[in-house]
């Protein structure tokens, strides 16, 4: 009807940390990933907001606990407190320090979006 299509302004990998087998196995999807938006900059540039692919392509943490405990929640991030809380009949316990983590992981995505 007359739209453009949207663009693709920051694609965000997820890193996997804490097995050191699955990050290993993960690796190559990962490089696959930036060998395919490698190939978008340089032949369908049209599609996307970025012309490097250093630009385009951000790494994130894994969120266990805290997104664990954010997604049961409904809760935002920057809502969470460092608590315990109670999912589905279980006591989990979300550390000050890894809140903080998560919630510079999401500043620093913000931050790129912006820029």
């Amino acid at each position: 009807m007359g739209r453009d299509l949207p663009k693709v302004h920051l694609i965000v990998k997820n890193r996997i940390t804490q097995y050191v087998k699955a990050a290993i196995a993960y690796s190559v999807v990962l490089q696959a990933i930036e060998d395919e938006v490698a190939s978008i900059v340089s032949n369908h540039s049209q599609y996307i907001t970025f012309d490097n692919k250093d630009v385009g392509i951000a790494e994130m943490r894994d969120f266990n606990t805290v997104g664990v405990v954010s997604n049961a929640r409904g809760c935002p991030f920057y809502k969470l407190k460092s608590a315990t809380y109670v999912i589905m009949g279980k006591r989990i316990k979300v550390a000050q320090d890894q809140l903080k983590l998560c919630v510079d992981e999401f500043n620093t995505i913000a931050s790129k979006m912006k820029s």
